[in-house]
């Protein structure tokens, strides 16, 4: 199993999950054109692809998932809450995400995940392949015991780190957007994700991609500072950027 980013932040997310013969997407929110290349600085095609996942309805994750199922004919599987939406449009396949219960794609067995954020029907995921567990988790705004129950016993995770409370609150955004970044269904600041990867982490957890790092209310610089501790109990931790995601990380 390996994953790689094509873009991480506010201005639109991708992640790909590859394992076996099985090419998943997860989240699509540029252009056709622009995923197109993005993709191929990982070598790969939208062709190449078995699936698009949403995680939820917000542009940034959405945006260019129906256009590139529609252009691709690719299947998308999303939860019924985030369909209802209407942002994903007509698509050639659709397979909703019932009570966040398992399934297979190919040889990936995904696990949904119920998270707090202020979308209709999120799901953040894990995916299996053989023994092998890799954890997303972005776009949420507070830990729930729910969440920590489903990210133990991870070998890998991307996970969000949206903000610095003192950036954002000195920051440009109206005080509505930032109550509602802060809140318990907003986004995860520094120490939130810190605390998190605290409580989870186990001898089995090797690589870490901290990602979704807003580029109006946080800086690599902090974020590095915050997670700085880690970087000797860890094979590999990685910044997810917004123009470049991350190459891939192989878990094999």
């Amino acid at each position: 199993m390996r994953f790689a980013s094509l873009g991480s932040g506010s201005k639109g997310n991708g992640l790909v999950v590859t394992a076996g013969e099985t090419k998943l997407l997860i989240d699509c929110g540029f252009t056709v054109k622009e995923t197109v290349a993005r993709l191929e600085r990982l070598d790969l095609k939208p062709s190449d692809l078995t699936a698009v996942l949403v995680t939820h309805e917000h542009g940034d994750h959405i945006k260019g998932v129906g256009p590139l199922a529609r252009k691709y004919k690719l299947p998308v599987y999303l939860t019924p809450g985030t369909l209802v939406t209407g942002k994903l449009g007509e698509v050639p396949t659709v397979q909703t995400i019932e009570g966040y219960q398992s399934f297979q794609i190919g040889d990936v067995f995904v696990t949904p995940v119920a998270v707090p954020h202020d979308a209709r029907e999120p799901a953040q995921f894990i995916f299996q392949y053989q023994d092998f567990r890799l954890g997303v988790l972005t776009d949420l705004g507070s830990i729930s015991e729910h969440v920590i129950f489903h990210y133990q016993n991870c070998h890998a995770l991307v996970l969000e780190a949206n903000h610095d409370p003192q950036m954002l609150a000195q920051g440009p955004y109206p005080y509505s957007l930032k109550k509602r970044v802060a809140g318990n269904w907003g986004h995860l600041s520094n120490a939130q994700a810190e605390n998190f990867l605290a409580r989870i982490f186990s001898d089995q957890l090797r690589h870490v991609v901290i990602a979704h790092i807003s580029q109006q209310n946080n800086s690599l610089d902090i974020v590095e500072q915050q997670f700085s501790a880690w970087q000797n109990q860890l094979e590999t931790l990685y910044y997810a950027c917004q123009d470049q995601g991350f190459h891939w990380l192989d878990l094999n």
